[in-house]
Order: C-alpha cells, then sequence, then structure tokens
C-alpha cells in the first residue's frame, strides 16, 4: 500500500522545494520578530514625548497602544509576506477595498472618532468639570475616544457622542475656576431702589457657598412692564455649587425683601384713560341701543305689527 503512495511522490522533489523556502520563512520570521521589536523599544519614548506635547493620557494610550501598533503590525505582515513570495499588491488592495467599504458603514463612529481626537487636542473640558452641552448640565466622568459621559444634578448617567459635543454650543462653568452666579428679582416701581439692594446685599452675604470675595452685588437690568428688573450677583469657587447657590439666593431675596416690606410685582397691566371725546360718545350711542330700547320694542311689538 505505501509503495504505490511513495512512488507518486517525488520526496527529492518535495525536500528541495522545502530546503528552498526555507531562508524565506527564516527572513519572513525575522523581519516580523524586528517590527515587534520595533514597537516595544519605541512605545515608551514615544509615550513619554507624547505626555509632555501635553497630550491627554486616553488619547496617549489610544495612538500608542492601538494605532501606533497596529500600523507596525500591518506593515511588518506585510513585509513578512513579501518575504514569502506573495503578491503584497493585490493583498493590500484587497486591504483598501474593505477599508472603504468598513469606511461607509461605520461613518458615524468615525466621525465620533475624530471628534474625540479634536476634544483630546483642543481640550475644551476635562473630568470633574461642570459643562452644559446638548442640553445636559452635569460633571464630565469621563472622556472616550467616541463618546463624552456626564453625571447630572439627578444622578443620571448620559452618554453623548463626541461629534454631538463639538459641533455644539459647549459652556464650561470650570475653567478658570471662580464663578459667578446671577439671580434675577424684581421690585415695585414705588419702592426705593437703593434700599431694596441694601436689604437684599445683607441677606444674600450670610448666604452657605457664597465667596466673600468678590463681594456680592445687585444691578438694575431693565425697568420692565411692571417691575424694576435688578441682578443678584455672586460669586463661587466650586462650580459644583453654581444650582444650589442660585436657589438659596433667590430664596433668601425673597425672604428679606418681605420681611423690609418691599413689594415684589405681579405681572400685570393698567390702562389708563385721560380724555374721549364727545363725538366718541356720540358715534357709540347711534351704535349701541340706550337702555331703554328693550322695554320700548316689547310694549309695542315688532316694527310694522
Amino acid at each position: 500500500m505505501m509503495d504505490p503512495l511513495l512512488s507518486k511522490l517525488d520526496v527529492e522533489t518535495l525536500l528541495t522545494r522545502a530546503i528552498a523556502f526555507l531562508p524565506n520563512l527564516v527572513a519572513a520570521i525575522v523581519v516580523a520578530a524586528l517590527f515587534w521589536l520595533l514597537f516595544r523599544l519605541s512605545r515608551n519614548p514615544i509615550e513619554l514625548v507624547l505626555r509632555r506635547t501635553g497630550f491627554a493620557e486616553p488619547l496617549v494610550r489610544l495612538l500608542v497602544d492601538n494605532i501606533y501598533r497596529f500600523a507596525l503590525l500591518i506593515f511588518g505582515l506585510v513585509m513578512a509576506a513579501d518575504q514569502l513570495g506573495i503578491n503584497v499588491g493585490a493583498a493590500l488592495a484587497g486591504i483598501g477595498i474593505a477599508g472603504i467599504a468598513v469606511g461607509f458603514a461605520a461613518q458615524d463612529s468615525l466621525a465620533n472618532t475624530i471628534a474625540g481626537f479634536t476634544i483630546f487636542w483642543d481640550k475644551p473640558f476635562g473630568v470633574g468639570d461642570w459643562v452644559r452641552v446638548a442640553g445636559e448640565y452635569g460633571s464630565v466622568t469621563d472622556i472616550t475616544i467616541r463618546t463624552t459621559r456626564i453625571r447630572t444634578l439627578n444622578n443620571t448617567y448620559v452618554v453623548i457622542p463626541n461629534k454631538k459635543v463639538i459641533d455644539e454650543v459647549l459652556v464650561n462653568h470650570s475653567k478658570h475656576g471662580e464663578t459667578r452666579v446671577d439671580v434675577p428679582i424684581g421690585i415695585a416701581y414705588k419702592e426705593f431702589i437703593p434700599r431694596a439692594r441694601e436689604v437684599v446685599l445683607e441677606a444674600v452675604r450670610g448666604v452657605d457657598g457664597v465667596d466673600r470675595k468678590p463681594e456680592p452685588e445687585i444691578v438694575v437690568t431693565q425697568m420692565g412692564a411692571s417691575s424694576i428688573d435688578m441682578e443678584v450677583r455672586v460669586w463661587i469657587d466650586d462650580a459644583s455649587r453654581e444650582i444650589p447657590v442660585f436657589h438659596r439666593v433667590m430664596e433668601a431675596s425673597k425672604l428679606a425683601l418681605d420681611a423690609a416690606g418691599i413689594e415684589i410685582p405681579y405681572h400685570h397691566m393698567q390702562l389708563f384713560i385721560e380724555k374721549i371725546e364727545d363725538r366718541v360718545w356720540e358715534k357709540l350711542g347711534t351704535v349701541l341701543p340706550g337702555p331703554g330700547a328693550d322695554r320700548a320694542a316689547d310694549a309695542g311689538g315688532a316694527p310694522g305689527a
């Protein structure tokens, strides 16, 4: 049984081809090993340079551990395949076509990834900052290459795609440390503005979370339809206190004005009629029936009866 099979196999030819192929295989392994060694030796220096340049730590890990390593791996495999006599050009063409197909299928993911690079590069906010974006207000808990995660005041976890973050107006309440809180109030026109200012300032200075420096202040913003509109401006040193301090200042202002007898008016409208000419009353008399018209019609019946 073995003799016919062995007769069909040219053992010498196979052995010759294997020996001839062995240098190419060794060369391919050496090339792949060199690229792996290159990554191991260059990884730490590249990370150090990126950190000193100011790149965020998540971006450093992404660039080095994912993109840089993946690029070296692909290039090393292509070079190793070339040593084995594989048609590298056809393989690269296939990879390119596959990359285009994947790109079309994952447009949103790619857009969010590019937006993530933009966030890491521009650094409009960082983890722990209080921001308002995409209709949400809260503290940034994490920034990934695709999404930004926010914890709101309701202790809810909101995940926002990075493309939406960079496409909309973002307000960072923590960027410059101290934050000013503006609280609107209103008093009646008959009240004395300096008196109201004195009363409210005395009350808000003792509100928990309000800084002594800069001093709180109250300014008149406009003369409204039914009130003198004013704004209480206080400063806080921690953006996380902004909403609680806003509510405390508003409550303290209302109680202080009530205690001082200073009126806070409702929205209303007053109509003043100074003079109506006689011809207007005469015109109205011809249009509107007098008080006795209905009685006269009842006594006489219908016209022509």
